[in-house]
């Protein structure tokens, strides 16, 4: 027992530690600077931090949100950046060993690839509530590794007829719901000429339905707006925002798709069970 828990621990500060490269890249796809080489530094006075500058979370606590060197306050956005991470990187780590005595690679698999692509949608959701902008150079690798996973995951050896029906099946239906969240989304750009949403969000939808495919991929997009909905109605009350005001839809998509990626499931059973018990 104490040895499930010292690895529950370590999933959860390794995902500390990923989101604080997340911040780097965040700030550095900002600046257009590699993210690969360099120091971290201050984004204020440019100075180089130590490494006791850069311990998730503590650091920020110990310092009391200060840079060390010049003073100015350090944005909220790292240490919640680095807290969701670990989070989810324990919640997904949870979700897919839960119910197994022995690990197996198909379960490791699983978990990196969940890991990675919750990575991009982090930064995703983080760099459009900023810039009201979603990146090519994050979106398109994202739907790449979603659609060679959905090949390595769909279709396995040996391969005999059945399987294949079925294999060929569930690839055809997470092509489907990404073609058709994608194609839901264009709709909308092109009846608002881009008002309503940037084109942007076609991408992050086609990466939506082939990460969660059908029907979860619903179950994304109804929190989605109902999260968006209640959240503009209250910037618009509270006169923060106004009716004609641009508010960025990607954060609440990626909202959307992490209530699926871990509760759609549920969901849709209860939704499913309000009809058969009428």
């Amino acid at each position: 027992m104490e040895c499930i828990l010292f690895f529950y621990l370590f999933i959860f500060l390794f995902g500390l530690a990923v989101g604080s490269f997340l911040n780097c890249i965040i700030y550095r796809l900002e600046k257009n600077e590699s993210f690969l080489k360099g120091r971290s530094y201050c984004p204020h006075c440019k100075h180089i931090l130590a490494w006791q500058d850069l311990i998730p979370i503590l650091s920020f606590l110990i310092l009391r949100g200060k840079c060390r060197y010049c003073g100015k306050r350090i944005s909220l956005q790292y240490p919640l950046v680095e807290l969701a991470t670990g989070i989810l990187f324990f919640s997904i780590f949870y979700s897919t060993f839960q119910h197994s005595n022995i690990p197996t690679l198909q379960q490791f698999i699983q978990f990196f690839y969940l890991s990675i692509v919750s990575c991009f949608l982090i930064i995703i959701f983080v760099y459009d509530l900023k810039h009201y902008l979603i990146p090519d150079n994050v979106i398109y690798p994202a739907i790449a590794i979603a659609f060679i996973y959905q090949i390595i995951s769909n279709f396995q050896f040996p391969i005999s007829i059945t399987n294949f029906q079925f294999q060929i099946t569930n690839f055809y239906f997470s092509i489907l719901s990404a073609l058709g969240a994608a194609a839901f989304f264009l709709l909308i750009f092109l009846v608002s000429r881009g008002k309503w949403i940037g084109f942007g969000d076609v991408k992050l939808g086609f990466l939506m339905g082939l990460f969660l495919g059908f029907p979860k991929i619903l179950v994304a997009l109804f929190f989605a707006y109902l999260i968006g909905a209640i959240i503009g109605i209250g910037l618009v009350l509270a006169k923060k925002k106004t009716l004609k005001s641009e508010v960025p839809f990607g954060p609440f998509l990626v909202t959307g798709t992490f209530i699926s990626l871990f509760w759609g499931n549920i969901l849709i059973g209860w939704y499913i069970s309000l009809f058969l018990y009428k």
